[in-house]
């Protein structure tokens, strides 16, 4: 896996998540009309895996990290097939705070796309995509904070669930007006409660159950190979 360049690098890892996918979904949902979203879907794993690759700093741990990153998305994938309680999100977060936030995104991101080729391929996939790609990097910025504290870690669980749902009702009103109303957004909001609660308490138990024994042996890799 070739380096780039430090102040490429630096560059690719703001702009990849903050602009360059957000304006790809937002150009999916609103120029397309959803009607392009495989295209758009594709493109958002582009962006993840240079977004991937800005986050390698030297070679040789870069395809290390791949593989063990690789193996964490593979998880994340048979994890949507789990009913009700899904412990993809806990997954991800794992990921970004023992493999750092590009790895949280990349699994986040990819984890969707592979796993909606069984559930459905659809133009909520980029927003799925973008939302568990968020969540996974944002926890690899906290990742030194959340890996010495459960309390933290499930807190931010909580609040992982909360995000997402209020990311994905964005699609549902795009979806149900064909552009954005704040009271329909509000209303989505409203009406996606239970499900919220869903998401809030699966990340909350996955992220206690999984911290110390998938935690702990990344921990062991990390420190092992220097990933």
């Amino acid at each position: 896996m070739r380096v780039m360049d430090p102040r490429l690098r630096r560059a690719l890892r703001v702009a990849v998540p903050f602009v360059l996918v957000p304006a790809l979904v937002a150009l999916g949902a609103v120029v397309f009309e959803g009607k392009r979203y495989l295209i758009i879907s594709l493109g958002i794993a582009v962006l993840s895996l240079l977004l991937f690759a800005a986050g390698v700093e030297r070679r040789n741990i870069g395809s290390r990290r791949m593989v063990i990153t690789a193996i964490m998305t593979a998880l994340a994938v048979f994890g949507r097939f789990i009913p009700v309680f899904k412990p993809v999100t806990a997954i991800c977060v794992l990921t970004a705070v023992y493999l750092g936030a590009e790895a949280g995104f990349l699994a986040g991101s990819l984890s969707v796309l592979i796993s909606n080729i069984y559930f459905g391929q659809g133009p909520w996939t980029p927003f799925q995509m973008l939302g568990f790609g968020l969540l996974g990097l944002i926890a690899g910025y906290l990742g030194r904070y959340l890996a010495r504290s459960r309390v933290l870690l499930a807190v931010y669980g909580a609040a992982a669930g909360i995000a997402y749902s209020f990311i994905m009702d964005i699609w549902t009103v795009l979806w149900y007006s064909g552009g954005f109303e704040p009271d329909l957004y509000l209303a989505a909001i409203v009406s996606a409660i239970p499900f919220t609660l869903t998401y809030v308490a699966s990340n909350v138990a996955f992220l206690l159950i999984l911290a110390k024994p998938v935690g702990g042996k990344l921990n062991r890799i990390k420190l092992k190979y220097g990933v």
